[in-house]
């Protein structure tokens, strides 16, 4: 089956939708499906807009609510992850996954789904080592750090994914597994990104949990975003035994979603024929889910997962075929997802702007629905129940730190010392964040003033390539003289045509800027949208 792979989308689905129906009348290619690697932006009205970690000037409401309202619908199913440029209120909503509108489906905090025999998995969000090891405890309305915190990697989404035994085909993250430029052409991505140097050469840039992940799942294909540059990689993973089969991931970093980018990618991939056109839920990953449901934690306390180190009573969570066997039971062999989207938040209305709509800590029923289906923790619910006893960084964290006892431990080392989910050095491609808030004002909310008038995008394209069967990819820059073969592996063919039940609850306590002695911190981020201010 085809799939379209998109970088950062930044809210532009008329945008890649356009381009995906362009590609079908120019060329004849349909795919059937479409996957989206971070920075959604999933903004359903203007109190999501102020749970977007960006400078006021950049909170448009792009065209996402059209299609949450019902007015549109993606035509394709899209499935997609987490960045760092989110409504972070609403896929809150959905830690475990779910429907963000019809045909438009979230993987959560980390998922696994199954479409077509594909097995697809992601986890969501950007790494920084000073919150890896908390909780999910952030819950809207945000502050000035927990609206950054909330979509930081956590070490228990690592640790579930590498609970899984089966084959993964697909996996995708927001940002780039560390290490990984090591396989492609460094000399062609350092030209087109020189302030990379730095963190490549000493081996910081990306996300180390992203790397563990992909030593440890070993997919067919791994996707990402975040840097907005398009680079191609070829790792050939090292056998644990002579009985293994030699592995190989084929890994592809998407640019952003504007006009004259190459930010949509058409791959070719090897399916189940006599699989239905449903989404499916994946039974390993939920058996896994409910192994480690035991080690869901809401609170700002770090702590490891467990480990083999003496410690930890237990520490290996992954599931035999008996416990998959029984998740296939429990679903009657049945494993495909319902379409239960519910509408949760009032929709964006252009003829009557809220600025002043406060974002609320909501429950979603999709949620509810799963966790009590599976027997898993509402991550939501128990937030919302630690918040009504007043617990803030009270008794309610104090019982839960008991309950971890035999678990985790707050004592252990971070597995990570160092806090580089990217670049410290400009990256004039990307939003420029200030660490401590600086420039970001929470009590306002910038809206687009003509969003029903977007830029008209169709009338110039050039932002796909269609990926052949393989990539030769040199590991080291000793081939960098394959610079063109390199180009080329990313996308054979290019597009070239020119066309024309809520309520408002307070923050959890807690002072998080203990975690590091620098106060400041520079994020490589400013000017995604670039090309609309110019416009502007």
């Amino acid at each position: 089956m085809k799939v379209a792979v998109a970088g950062c989308c930044h809210g532009a689905l008329d945008k890649m939708y356009e381009t995906l129906e362009l590609l079908q009348r120019r060329h004849n290619v349909r795919p059937d499906l479409l996957l989206c690697c971070g920075d959604f932006q999933a903004v359903r009205n203007e109190a999501d807009l102020r749970c977007m970690a960006v400078p006021a000037k950049y909170r448009h409401m792009q065209t996402f609510y059209r299609y949450y309202s019902g007015e549109k619908k993606a035509p394709v199913l899209t499935v997609f992850i987490g960045g760092n440029h989110e409504a972070s209120n609403h896929l809150q909503e959905l830690p475990y996954g779910g429907w963000v509108a019809p045909n438009i489906y979230y993987l959560g905090y980390a998922g696994v789904v199954r479409f077509r025999g594909v097995r697809i998995g992601g986890i969501s969000g950007i790494f920084k080592s000073h919150d890896y090891r908390k909780g999910h405890f952030e819950c809207p309305p945000y502050n000035q750090q927990t609206i950054r915190s909330a979509y930081h990697v956590r070490n228990i989404e690592v640790f579930k994914l590498k609970q899984l035994k089966r084959p993964i085909d697909i996996f995708m993250s927001h940002d780039w597994p560390r290490s990984i430029y090591h396989y492609g052409n460094k000399k062609q991505l350092l030209k087109m990104k020189s302030f990379f140097r730095q963190e490549v050469e000493s081996n910081t840039l990306g996300s180390p949990a992203a790397s563990e992940l992909l030593q440890h799942l070993k997919p067919t294909y791994w996707f990402s975003a975040h840097l907005h540059v398009k680079f191609a990689a070829f790792m050939q993973h090292e056998t644990n035994s002579k009985e293994e089969l030699p592995k190989a991931t084929k890994f592809l970093a998407l640019d952003k979603c504007l006009p004259h980018r190459d930010f949509l990618q058409i791959i070719d991939v090897e399916h189940d024929p006599n699989a239905g056109d449903s989404l499916e839920y994946d039974a390993e990953w939920i058996a896994v889910l409910k192994a480690t449901n035991s080690l869901v934690n809401v609170t700002q306390s770090s702590w490891n997962m467990p480990e083999k180190n003496g410690l930890h009573a237990k520490w290996d969570y992954s599931v035999t075929e008996e416990a998959i066997k029984e998740v296939l039971e429990e679903l009657n062999h049945d494993l495909k997802i319902p379409c239960n989207f519910t509408l949760t938040a009032a929709c964006y209305d252009p003829s009557k702007p809220q600025k002043n709509m406060e974002p609320v800590h909501t429950i979603n029923p999709q949620t509810t629905e799963f966790c009590a289906q599976f027997g898993l923790t509402d991550i939501n619910d128990r937030i919302q129940q630690a918040k009504e006893e007043g617990s803030g960084r009270g008794e309610c964290e104090e019982e839960e730190e008991e309950e971890m006892d035999s678990t985790g431990s707050a004592e252990e080392p971070s597995e990570y010392n160092t806090d580089n989910s990217g670049l410290s050095s400009f990256n004039p491609d990307e939003i420029m964040l200030d660490e401590d808030g600086g420039d970001e004002d929470l009590s306002t909310c910038s809206v687009d003033p003509s969003p029903d008038h977007p830029p008209e995008f169709s009338t110039s394209f050039s932002d796909i390539r269609i990926m052949p069967d393989s990539m030769a990819v040199s590991s080291d820059d000793a081939m960098d003289s394959n610079n063109e073969e390199l180009e080329k592996a990313g996308g054979s063919k290019q597009v070239e045509e020119k066309s024309p039940t809520e309520r408002s609850l307070k923050r959890i306590g807690g002072d998080e800027n203990g975690n590091s002695g620098v106060k400041k911190i520079k994020r490589r981020n400013q000017a995604i949208y670039a090309a609309e201010d110019e416009e502007d």
